[in-house]
């Protein structure tokens, strides 16, 4: 559960923010997160609302904003979604980094971000 460590991290930051800029209750923070991540929304909620217990955060609510993911490939010059691997044992497909049209490798130009959009406080 890769989750844990990636809220630590956006819960330091939040934190660091709030003191920096003496702010008097956060109510909201919204993420985007690509589908490339491979992050769970519910698992990024769920650690959370366990890690802001007892802080400066604490009762606030986390947004996720799914960024769909988007390749290039540098053979055929196809530019949009990635090819899916349907056969996953997964609830969903889960994206590759394979062109759709000429199975080569591709470059992932969107989807892969991980990164607190905004904060809704009072100050």
């Amino acid at each position: 559960m890769h989750e844990l460590s990636i809220v630590s991290g956006i819960v330091e930051s939040i934190l660091d923010f709030v003191a920096k800029h003496q702010i008097r209750k956060v109510l909201d923070v919204r993420l985007t997160v690509g589908e490339l991540t491979h992050l769970e929304a519910e698992q990024l909620r769920f650690c959370y609302t366990a890690m802001i217990e007892q802080t400066a955060i604490q009762g606030s609510t986390l947004e996720v904003e799914a960024v769909r993911a988007e390749v290039n490939c540098p053979h055929c010059s196809y530019q949009g979604p990635p090819k899916y691997w349907e056969e996953a044992l997964a609830m969903a497909p889960v994206p590759t980094l394979q062109c759709p049209q000429c199975g080569k490798a591709t470059e992932a130009i969107q989807g892969h971000e991980c990164a607190i959009k905004s904060i809704k406080y009072v100050t």
